[in-house]
């Protein structure tokens, strides 16, 4: 039989900080507790103040061979428990059993007990394990609290099905520690072999990516009304904007189209800025006559306004109408003259999104699409993570929930079997 040490190797050594909550889950937390000790992880744990009326911290203490925190000062000798040091010192912090009320306050940023002014302050992988009855975790709120926190690199593994505390059957179960355990061990695993590799794959990168010339559109393009409205979408540039950093990085010359975005230029990119899907057009396709490949990451306007006003448009009792033209297909026009070049496509869907994907693989001549999907928590605009898809002809290939660095570095890892 395998000891705890072999089962979960990169937690020796590691520092995990326990978060514990109100739940009826917290028994589980001892077990736990004991299988990240036994696997050689420094355990302390933190424990919110209703947390207490479900499992002792005596026993926690025990179990973690650490003291227990609960307040922000210890109240014997008035000694501060910081929340900020407490960040710093952990590799994971992970929360089991996470409760709605937890989960809400995450969300929104309130911070009125210890363990949530640590989750404010953790530089570190957070980790969430809901527990809940099925109803509350089902709710509309909740849902949108997962969502949400998985947009900002929340990790969260997910609640069984089974019997809960009520008495009803569904989904709402807090993981057993063992799965728990497992996550842990392999998102530090996967960190630290990221950490370990990524300086030595990409000074290998640049002396296989030097000499190579890249154009990377990203961020909204902007469609005028008048002079005061537009039409446009929800894109910040973030996924195009990590793209083009990881491809400068690993030393290709990138020219970067932009798009309106508040985003800063990455380390050695050439930036220009536009804003009409017309201005992107023609700054995407004078850059690509001198590119070994492009990368097609900008929320592009299919449409734009017909004629524009020159003075802002009044409201008044009557309907709007507003006649749109189709824009230039600037993905379709690189396609069509690509030759032996590199050309990457992206396609935000939600719905048939694979189909929709190949189509457009095959409609605009791309070697591989990024697929990812709007129904898939964490991804699409806005947040720091995606989750998404390699289309190209011979299939595809399925990525886990990563940051947008994380995905942009393997896509470059794409687009280098491509050149060699």
């Amino acid at each position: 039989m395998q000891s705890g040490r072999s089962a979960y190797p990169a937690l020796e050594g590691r520092h995990i900080l326990l978060g514990i909550t109100g739940s009826i889950a917290a028994y589980k937390a001892a077990v736990l507790c004991r299988l990240l000790k036994t696997a050689g992880a420094d355990v302390r744990v933190v424990m919110t103040p209703l947390a207490k009326q479900f499992i002792t911290p005596l026993t926690m203490a025990t179990l973690s061979k650490n003291p227990i925190l609960v307040e922000f000062f210890d109240p014997e000798n008035g000694a501060w428990n910081s929340h900020v040091s407490l960040g710093e010192w952990a590799d994971c912090l992970l929360i089991a059993p996470a409760t709605a009320n937890t989960l809400a306050k995450m969300r929104t940023g309130v911070a009125d007990n210890l363990l949530l002014t640590t989750y404010l302050s953790a530089r570190c992988p957070v980790v969430v394990a809901p527990a809940m009855d099925l109803d509350m975790y089902a709710h509309a709120a909740t849902q949108e609290n997962l969502r949400m926190l998985a947009d900002r690199g929340v990790k969260i593994v997910e609640p069984a099905e089974g019997e809960l505390a009520s008495g009803l059957t569904g989904k709402g179960r807090m993981a057993e520690p063992e799965e728990i355990a497992a996550f842990v061990d392999s998102l530090l695993a996967r960190a630290e072999t990221h950490i370990e590799t990524h300086d030595k794959t990409c000074d290998e990168k640049k002396k296989r990516l030097q000499g190579k010339r890249f154009v990377v559109t990203a961020g909204a393009t902007i469609e005028a009304i008048d002079p005061v409205r537009f039409i446009s979408t929800h894109s910040t540039g973030k996924m195009g904007y990590a793209i083009a950093g990881e491809l400068a990085r690993c030393g290709a010359e990138v020219i970067l189209v932009s798009g309106r975005t508040n985003l800063p230029t990455p380390a050695g990119v050439e930036r220009h800025d536009v804003l009409s899907a017309d201005e992107m057009f023609d700054a995407t396709v004078e850059a690509f006559a001198q590119a070994d490949g492009a990368v097609m990451c900008a929320a592009v306007a299919d449409y734009t306004p017909a004629e524009v006003s020159d003075t802002k448009i009044k409201k008044n009792d009557d309907e709007l109408t507003l006649t749109l033209r189709r824009t230039r297909d600037i993905a379709a026009h690189l396609g069509a003259r690509k030759g032996d070049r590199v050309l990457v496509g992206f396609a935000l869907e939600t719905d048939h999104e694979a189909a929709n994907a190949e189509a457009k693989l095959a409609r605009k001549n791309f070697d591989f699409v990024v697929l990812n999907s709007l129904r898939d928590a964490g991804a699409g605009f806005r947040g720091d993570t995606n989750k998404v898809t390699f289309i190209d002809r011979a299939g595809c290939e399925e990525l886990p929930l990563l940051a947008k660095t994380e995905v942009a570095a393997r896509i470059v890892e794409k687009i280098e079997t491509l050149l060699f």
